[in-house]
């Protein structure tokens, strides 16, 4: 078979993966860099090696080479998080510089990372669609084709944006080959999966698209499940070569628990002197079997328009809606009264140094989410010499959040636990609800001088209301410059700012409200450099500087206060290199230290994150492929601190592995994440509680492609 190889520098990173080169030159354009991923999977599945990088949008909602961008924009596809094992969106991003993945362990409740120190909000195809805690389930990563990390303040062109960065992921679509697959999967806690992505080619203009998963699994916490269902159809249509229009559709349903069991960092962490029986198995579950639960489904529509009227004009309109029910039915041990000795200082004879308080929750949640994003692009030149990429937009989102519980409080043994004599909560009564609309204006100018010289200017204009008749404004900027002055170099330099409303009241220790959040800011100045020698490597190193204003607080009783100014600054280092023979390194590194002018407990995110992943590829006989990978993930030890203690968490390091074989049609893997099976904590918070790290995960792949 004749191997073709094309490589492109377009877009927000250095993306490599396979197309199929037919559909390659059918001048697609814009469609071409949404279908890009699908029509990699394509020559993935009859085992190609043709390749292409990926447009990206992330970075500046534009097609623009990785050389021209001023800021580092971080692509995993889905193919590599595949391979390291990924079973949830957190485990995606673990091998990215200044990205900590699962900071409290896994949770199957919500996806968490941290970028640059700080929590990052998930946005979806360009829009975000989380807009509360423990309102929704989490996303499915076999949904999409890969996962983009922000770095730093993105609020100019994505409104509402989180200080320290954000996650997109990018919807599988369809493209113009039919193709398909179907996964078997079996693993670690009885976990049994069958997995299936057809793409069908209508017409020479018609496809459709169908992903599903459907999955029954326990966890490593016992009466915690992990079970799901999921359906996603998309319809893409191209009535002509400048139009095309995507729908998408998503259907899923979880039944699952909590991991995270608020474990107390006495008894855990740290010993029991007063009970002999020493420290609890750091996977206790503290519910009541069959009820603590969190469960609920999740129903999305969305839609896309492109047209590009000419060369020099293109229209872009997007649309989606989210209708999210869910129930949570939770318990979690007092160890914030008295976290030095959370265990009751009065018991019965014998139980002395066991005996704790369980709160207990009973929660039912709905939110209700429409966003659209509107931008047209020009295209024009100013000089003989200089070229322009305007971008206008307009966006719009509104979501709705409904919640309402009963909440209760047990005593228990926490060495011998009473299912039986826990009892049974059912929320009652009206839903509060709260509500929010955002309305942002956005321009962004980029100027290339001479073909060496790239200027990004952008501003924004939002107006927020929210249901307590709260009212914010925001003007928010960015501007940043790179130039490559030969051997592959490129220094840049940027200034990004963000904005983030914040639904609710500052409160007195009683909960009562005192005056409205006030929107949380940020700034960053960042300076680096990105180094492309060849084709197949490239080095990007940044130093960066964040400050962030109004970050809430929660204090003693039900009492919320909002900080003074929280500064980050650190540094990032990652590389990629593809060796001869089909050997490829990725390494990570990144630091960043935070400093609050109010509140030192700010501080608990490890300040060290490294991570290193390779792969290798051997052929066998008779046109088999087999696939060898390894990583290893290290997260430096990090402090919490109160006023009572501080609690130091040891450094953490886990090692990933595969061994993948392609043959025909055929495929067969085994993924082991926590390979040693080492047992650590995430994080221990200095408030009281623990939260543990997942045990080793192992699952086996028996898949075939048509």
């Amino acid at each position: 078979m004749m191997t073709v190889r094309m490589i492109m520098l377009c877009g927000a990173s250095m993306l490599a993966c396979s197309v199929n080169p037919a559909w390659a030159g059918e001048g697609a354009d814009d469609a071409a860099s949404a279908a890009a991923d699908t029509a990699a999977e394509a020559d993935a599945y009859a085992g190609g090696e043709e390749t292409i990088v990926v447009t990206g949008y992330t970075g500046t909602k534009t097609d623009t080479a990785l050389t021209e961008l001023p800021q580092p924009i971080k692509v995993v596809t889905a193919e590599q998080y595949q391979a390291q094992g990924a079973i949830s969106i957190s485990d995606t991003v673990k091998y990215a510089a200044g990205v900590l993945a699962n900071p409290y362990g896994r949770d199957t409740r919500v996806d968490g990372f941290n970028v640059r120190g700080l929590d990052a909000l998930q946005f979806r195809d360009g829009m975000r669609d989380i807009f509360s805690y423990y309102a929704s389930i989490t996303s499915d990563p076999y949904n999409f084709s890969r996962v983009e990390i922000v770095r730093g303040p993105a609020s100019v062109l994505f409104g509402q944006g989180s200080i320290g960065g954000l996650v997109n992921l990018v919807s599988k679509t369809p493209d113009f080959t039919t193709r398909g697959e179907i996964s078997l999967v079996y693993g670690s806690f009885d976990r049994k999966e069958v997995l299936a992505d057809v793409n069908l080619a209508a017409s020479d203009t018609l496809a459709v698209r169908l992903v599903g998963r459907a999955r029954d699994a326990d966890t490593y916490v016992d009466h915690v499940p992990d079970d799901r269902v999921m359906f996603a159809p998309s319809i893409r249509w191209q009535p002509t070569p400048d139009t095309d229009v995507v729908l998408t559709g998503l259907y899923q349903e979880d039944d699952s628990g909590s991991t995270s069991q608020f474990l107390p960092i006495v008894g855990t962490f740290l010993p029991n002197t007063a009970n002999p029986s020493g420290r609890l198995d750091q996977y206790t579950f503290v519910g009541k079997p069959g009820e603590d639960r969190y469960a609920g489904r999740s129903l999305q529509g969305g839609g896309s328009i492109t047209h590009r009227f000419s060369d020099n004009i293109r229209l872009s309109l997007k649309a989606r809606y989210i209708d999210s029910d869910l129930e949570y039915n939770t318990r979690y041990t007092d160890s914030y009264t008295n976290p030095t000795d959370p265990f009751l200082p009065y018991a019965t004879q014998g139980t002395y140094g066991r005996t704790i308080g369980l709160y207990v929750g009973a929660n039912d949640a709905r939110m209700n989410v429409f966003s659209t994003d509107n931008n047209v692009q020009f295209n024009f030149n100013t000089g003989a010499n200089i070229e322009h990429k305007l971008l206008v937009g307009l966006d719009y989102s509104w979501n709705k959040v409904a919640k309402r519980s009963a909440d209760g409080f047990e005593l228990i043994d926490l060495y011998d636990i009473d299912y039986d004599a826990m009892g049974t909560y059912d929320p009652t009564g009206r839903f509060f609800v709260e509500s929010q609309k955002q309305l942002g204006i956005y321009v962004q100018d980029q100027i290339r001088f001479y073909d060496r010289v790239s200027v990004v200017l952008g501003a924004r204009r939002d107006r927020v209301t929210g249901s307590s008749g709260q009212k914010d404004n925001a003007t928010t900027f960015r501007a940043g410059i790179i130039g490559e002055i030969g051997a592959g170099f490129s220094p840049f330099f940027s200034y990004t700012e963000s904005f983030l409303p914040v639904a609710g009241s500052i409160q007195d220790i009683n909960g009562d409200p005192i005056s409205p959040y006030r929107p949380q800011t940020g700034t960053q100045y960042e300076a680096g450099v990105k180094w492309q020698p060849n084709i197949n490597t490239l080095v990007t190193a940044t130093v960066f500087k964040i400050k962030e204003r109004n970050r809430v607080l929660y204090g003693a009783g039900n009492s919320t206060s909002q900080s003074g100014v929280l500064n980050t600054k650190g540094f990032e280092i990652e590389a990629s290199h593809t060796l001869p023979g089909n050997f490829e390194l990725l390494a990570n590194y990144g630091y960043s230290k935070l400093k609050s002018e109010t509140n030192t407990s700010l501080d608990y995110m490890p300040r060290h994150t490294a991570s290193l992943w390779s792969t290798k590829t051997f052929g066998l006989v008779d046109e088999a492929q087999l696939q060898l990978g390894a990583g290893v993930v290290y997260n430096g030890k990090s402090v919490s601190t109160s006023p009572v203690w501080s609690i130091v968490t040891p450094s953490r390091t886990t090692v990933d592995a595969l061994a993948e074989i392609n043959w025909n049609n055929w495929r067969f893997a085994v993924n082991a994440t926590n390979l040693l099976n080492n047992k650590y904590f995430a994080s221990c918070l200095a408030r009281g509680d623990c939260f543990v790290g997942a045990p080793r995960n192992v699952m086996g792949t028996v898949g075939y492609r048509f």
